[in-house]
């Protein structure tokens, strides 16, 4: 039996693990690598050794707990799983409450930097999705996009939303579509920055196309076809590869780097200690491995039932364009933007960029 009690929270991670995970850094067995590959095989072995080195000498994980815990913390429980999100209140009483959900291989470093530009003028609420960081491991099978979705409804409606937005990118747009869908009574509106559209030649909605979306929908089917990978071990074998990525930091590392590399605008705008607080964040809560069941829980296309106003951003450097008339088929689109930078981070690589249109598409309804 699960209570609905929320109770404060704050990280302090003990030293032991600190020093844990510096001596792993210290015994890394490292890689041979074919001679003038880059990153053709994978993440380089000169950027990896760079940012372990980085992370064993220099980066400060109790700067990065410390700026985590200048926001309110909380966890609750829902359905059987422990919930961390952070909550923080705009000095505007009236103001909309919007709950943001980050993504793989992100977490809710997403959004350190647009939390406060955001909460001048909205409540934001950011959970941690259950597998992720505070809020994992799961202990149990069923934990899908669905399944999150309702738990956000219930995190809001214990935290006193009559009504609230969503914004999401990657499985966060997913998640925020399904509770549109769940919650609609609730949910004024959502804005996602990532919306996969209908991609192959043949789809029975297929309309005229713009030579703009014509190299959008080239461009999608090269990145299907080039990178597979990863979506294919975390959808069908993510049990395999925790054991290397729980057990080796710079395996976990090395994962990580690789998608955030590949999906991010080409001069990857992401700071090291960014990216070393995101993984870190993964290592010490054991996450590493469960994040992705998510993956394999998950089956089927997102929901494409919401009616409520959709609004979308799109990030020119995105591992896939969104084809807007593709997207106003299925979606009752009412905002759009075609930004001029960044890639699947928005939140790591333009946040100000990300919060004026987040901001800009709430404050319109």
């Amino acid at each position: 039996m699960w209570t609905m009690k929320i109770e404060p929270f704050r990280i302090d991670v003990p030293q032991s693990d600190l020093d844990d995970l510096h001596a792993r850094l210290d015994r890394t067995r490292w890689p041979d690598e074919l001679p003038g590959v880059g990153d053709e095989f994978g993440v380089a072995l000169g950027r990896v050794r760079e940012l372990a080195d980085h992370w064993r000498h220099r980066y400060d994980w109790r700067a990065a707990e410390a700026e985590l815990n200048s926001y309110p913390q909380f966890v609750t429980e829902i359905d059987g799983q422990r919930i961390h999100f952070l909550h923080v209140r705009s000095p505007r009483p009236d103001a909309l409450g919007l709950v943001l959900t980050h993504g793989w291989p992100g977490s809710i470093v997403e959004f350190l930097d647009v939390i406060g530009p955001l909460s001048a003028d909205f409540h934001v609420v950011v959970p941690s999705i259950p597998g992720w960081g505070f809020s994992g491991p799961t202990h149990e099978r069923g934990w899908d996009v669905d399944r999150v979705a309702r738990a956000w409804a219930e995190l809001m409606r214990r935290l006193g939303y009559q009504c609230y937005g969503a914004h999401g990118g990657d499985w966060g747009s997913a998640i925020s579509r399904a509770l549109s869908a769940y919650d609609a009574e609730h949910v004024v509106g959502i804005h996602l920055n990532y919306l996969p559209t209908p991609a192959v030649p043949g789809d029975p909605d297929r309309v005229e196309l713009t030579p703009q979306d014509q190299e959008r929908l080239r461009q999608t089917e090269a990145y299907m076809h080039a990178q597979p990978g990863v979506r294919q071990i975390n959808g069908t074998r993510p049990q395999t590869v925790a054991y290397a990525i729980n057990d080796s930091p710079v395996g976990l590392l090395a994962w990580l780097l690789d998608v955030m590399t590949m999906w991010a605008a080409d001069d990857f705008p992401i700071s090291d200690d960014r990216v070393l607080t995101n993984v870190t964040l993964f290592w010490l809560t054991g996450t590493g491995g469960t994040a992705p069941r998510l993956h394999r829980e998950t089956s089927g296309p997102p929901s494409w039932k919401t009616v409520q106003p959709v609004g979308v951003l799109v990030l020119p450097e995105d591992i896939t364009r969104s084809i807007r008339p593709y997207a106003e088929r299925r979606l009752p689109i009412t905002h759009w933007t075609e930004a001029d930078r960044g890639g699947h981070f928005p939140g790591l690589e333009v946040p100000e960029l990300l919060a004026a249109d987040i901001r800009d598409f709430f404050l319109s309804l």
